[in-house]
């Protein structure tokens, strides 16, 4: 009993780190604080990959001729190609999905089962059973079951807007890894984009763009925090009693 006046201040303190709840406190009255520029590759969601490469081959250079092998223009070319370069990822999403399924099963059984007569066996039933016991009806059972499922989702999803990304990697066989990250701050909610993947040289257009489905191993994340953000999302008690009630 001692123990609950020190014991219950702790428990509230870890209760409101853990939640967040102690950060949504301090910032009672202000927006939220917009991250600092750093670097890309420093980020903690970006490290170094390695992908299935062919081996590096040596180019070589033609007599008499200004072609270089691996060149593709005879000018320079002013899209991304090294590590630094920035390079903007155009992001269309559309995607919208129906689902529905049906399951409906009737299954009813009857069981009849007998000894009538079984080399005069069946005299002795009545010294186990009841006197009453009927040899040739011992048992009947009969059995019905109905199942009736029906399920249906509906999912429409659209985004659209446009990233620059920097150019955090280059890989062996030319392709290049990109991250890019922004925030937006609206009074006092804050927007945060982040898109990362694997693109080629070749799926970059002539005004350095790419599309989002030309990246391989794509992640972007849409998403934010603030007041609105607070407001949609359940209490932390909710969360909590909806994963653990079994009910």
């Amino acid at each position: 009993m001692r123990l609950a006046p020190i014991l219950l201040p702790a428990l509230l303190t870890v209760a409101l780190a853990g939640c967040g709840t102690a950060d949504r406190l301090s910032r009672i009255g202000r927006p939220p604080p917009v991250s600092p520029v750093t670097n890309p590759a420093e980020q903690p969601g970006v490290r170094n990959i390695a992908m299935p490469t062919p081996a590096p081959q040596e180019p070589v250079g033609a007599s008499a001729s200004l072609w270089r092998t691996g060149s593709r223009t005879f000018l320079r070319d002013q899209r991304a190609a090294q590590v630094g370069d920035l390079i903007t990822v155009l992001v269309s999403i559309a995607d919208e999905a129906q689902l529905q399924n049906r399951t409906q099963a009737t299954r009813t059984g009857t069981q009849n089962m007998g000894m009538a007569n079984l080399l005069g066996l069946e005299t002795s039933i009545p010294r186990v059973l009841p006197s009453q016991t009927d040899p040739s009806s011992l048992i009947n059972t009969n059995s019905s079951g109905v199942t009736d499922g029906n399920g249906q989702i509906r999912r429409s999803d659209a985004v659209t807007l446009r990233l620059a990304a920097t150019v955090t990697q280059t890989l062996p066989n030319g392709n290049m890894v990109i991250a890019g990250r922004q925030e937006v701050r609206v009074n006092h909610e804050l927007r945060e984009l982040l898109v990362q993947g694997v693109l080629r040289p070749q799926d970059i257009a002539s005004d350095n763009t790419v599309r989002h489905d030309r990246l391989a191993e794509a992640r972007i994340i849409y998403g934010g925090r603030g007041a609105l953000s607070d407001v949609q999302q359940p209490r932390v008690g909710t969360q909590i009693l909806d994963a653990l009630l079994p009910f």
